[in-house]
């Protein structure tokens, strides 16, 4: 697309999910889907990455279903010994958890993976979580950010309880640790009351990075106002640009800049040497999806059964449920998908194969030139920072991303050639923060001082 050298380089990670993420992967006799629960399995997909020079490794939770989801701190524990360089993503809900128990486990794994960890933040997901958590009814979407907005705040304040230096072991004086400089936060807020200090020292990042995923109001005001990354899905070019000048728009008015923020959408791409070689591969994964399945799943966005409709027969649009209707799950995938039927006047069966892909976020069938392509130009038209990478199926959708793309993007000068740094943070570009609670409890120590100097 272009012979010009890029100043400015794509950031990626890899969207762990099974077999795949086409939603007949398990089904190709390629993969391996009894290996679900299987650590060397994702083992073998971080080295893949690694190999790829990515940035991080994201895993999705929930807390109900039938899903076979290991959980990420273990998971990711476990992958922090066998790599070196790729970032962990956790997905971890603000609604079912308690801020000490997460800031204590997120610091845990950033110091055993020497300031790689991240946090995806998410709000829950249905009323299926609050049943399996002892609570009455899931909260409402306003709430529900609401409470995260207050969780994510409590959580910092918790990695900041400890200064840098904190731990001295002197072992003349007989001491290891500097208790004035560990602080209790005593933090009250509508939801939370938490004394603290922590009791383990801030993370080697200062904070692990901070993810938001999600296109929804709140979910943009929340990654503006505390996010280093937000995962999205947009499915066009155009309305990827309007989500990036949008969000980082709101930057401003929390007193940070642009670059403080990447956008990653996600992405599945279906690559291959040539492009009939990839619409083949569509082809073929399309041909084993259980179309039952798939449209009782598409019909939660509608009023209407899908399956009583002909599947050549255009997408029933005015059936479509209005935005906004659904509550539970991932709210703003909605409009996203919808959207695409009706832009492109799907027919039910486009429909089905262009949902069973990337599950909502945007996919691309082409040869390896037309995918670099095609990320070239969101990265440079402001439509992307980099992308969350969905691979079709594992491994082999992945390798071929990894060791064909990747490659055409270093040509290029849109992809690093070597890992920039140590952490995650260093590798996404975005600076360790700043301990925010040090000076105000410095001050707040002096002015008890004065006190009691005089009287």
């Amino acid at each position: 697309m272009s012979d010009t050298k890029s100043d400015k380089k794509a950031h990626f990670n890899v969207f762990l999910r099974g077999a795949g993420h086409h939603a007949a992967a398990w089904k190709h006799p390629a993969s391996t889907p009894k290996e679900d629960l299987d650590l060397g399995y994702y083992a073998n997909i971080a080295k893949i990455a690694e190999r790829g020079l990515f940035d991080s490794l994201f895993t999705a939770d929930n807390y109900s279903g039938l899903g076979r989801r290991l959980e990420p701190f273990t998971l990711l524990a476990g992958l922090a010994a066998l790599t070196k360089h790729v970032g962990l993503i956790a997905t971890v809900s603000t609604t079912y958890n308690d801020p000490f128990h997460v800031a204590r486990k997120f610091a845990s794994l950033d110091h055993i993976s020497k300031g790689r960890a991240a946090w995806n933040i998410v709000t829950g997901h249905s009323q299926a979580d609050a049943e399996n958590f002892n609570k009455a009814e899931h909260p409402e979407v306003t709430k529900r950010y609401e409470i995260g907005d207050e969780f994510v705040e409590v959580t910092k304040q918790l990695w900041d309880s400890w200064e840098e230096d904190a731990l001295i072991y002197d072992r003349v004086s007989e001491v290891t640790l500097d208790t004035s400089k560990v602080y209790e936060i005593n933090f009250k807020g509508k939801y939370h009351s938490v004394k603290g200090p922590l009791n383990i020292p801030r993370p080697p990042q200062g904070y692990p990075v901070l993810v938001q995923a999600g296109s929804s109001e709140s979910g943009r005001e929340l990654a503006a106002k505390s996010a280093d990354v937000i995962f999205t899905a947009q499915q066009t070019l155009g309305a990827a640009q309007a989500f990036y000048a949008d969000v980082k728009g709101r930057l401003q008015k929390h007193g940070r800049t642009p670059d403080q923020l990447l956008i990653m959408p996600g992405l599945c791409p279906i690559t291959a040497d040539t492009a009939a070689e990839a619409r083949e591969i569509e082809e073929e994964f399309n041909a084993l999806l259980n179309t039952k399945q798939s449209l009782k799943r598409l019909s939660n966005y509608f009023t209407v059964d899908l399956s009583e409709y002909p599947l050549d027969g255009l997408v029933p649009i005015d059936k479509a449920k209005p935005y906004g209707a659904i509550t539970t799950g991932i709210t703003s995938r909605q409009e996203v998908v919808v959207d695409a039927a009706i832009r492109d006047k799907m027919t039910i069966r486009q429909f089905l194969a262009r949902s069973a892909a990337g599950h909502g976020h945007v996919s691309f069938t082409g040869s390896v030139l037309q995918t670099a392509d095609f990320i070239e130009s969101w990265i440079k038209n402001n439509g992307a920072d980099g992308f969350n990478i969905l691979p079709h199926i594992y491994y082999s959708g992945f390798e071929t991303f990894v060791d064909k793309v990747i490659p055409e993007l270093q040509n290029r000068g849109l992809f690093r050639t070597a890992y920039e740094g140590k952490t995650l943070r260093e590798n996404l570009g975005l600076a360790k923060p700043e301990n925010k609670h040090k000076a105000i409890w410095a001050l707040g120590k002096e002015e008890k001082k004065l006190k009691s100097q005089n009287g």
